[in-house]
């Protein structure tokens, strides 16, 4: 049986966790100015109020899915393919956004002369980052 101080650690531990959590997710995103940085690469500064809804929308949705174990039944790789797609988008956006906060690209692209090509290169990275995940998903959790 629990009592009554065990009970109110418990919940005082929980919801520090979930604060720290949050706010070290936000945090994340703030410093690496993902979502300023995504809506100026795909130029769609007036649809960057759609990019912060996914964004909220999404951690809201796992957050309740995970908590009371929601989940959608979809055929086996179907499901991987869009877990693959996602995670890889995301922590492709994630890589780009800290290669940009660290100016290795621009400097990279001012040495080797290819200050054109910054955009392919941006790209490349996100796609390869989408295609390493979907390999694991595909290839590895089973």
């Amino acid at each position: 049986m629990i009592n009554a101080a065990q009970l109110a650690a418990t919940v005082f531990i929980a919801l520090a966790g979930g604060i720290v959590v949050g706010t070290s997710f936000v945090a994340l995103l703030v410093i690496f100015d993902l979502i300023p940085r995504l809506a100026q690469l795909s130029n769609a500064y007036h649809l960057s109020h759609w990019f912060e809804t996914a964004l909220i929308s999404g951690a809201l949705y796992f957050i309740v899915a995970d908590q009371f174990d929601i989940t959608i039944k979809l055929p086996f790789v179907l499901s991987n393919i869009i877990t693959g797609l996602f995670n890889g988008m995301f922590v492709g956006m994630l890589a780009a956004a800290l290669t940009e906060v660290m100016n290795v690209l621009p400097i990279i692209a001012k040495r080797l002369k290819i200050s054109q090509a910054m955009v392919a290169l941006m790209m490349a990275m996100v796609l390869g980052k989408i295609t390493g995940s979907l390999v694991d998903w595909l290839l590895f959790h089973k």
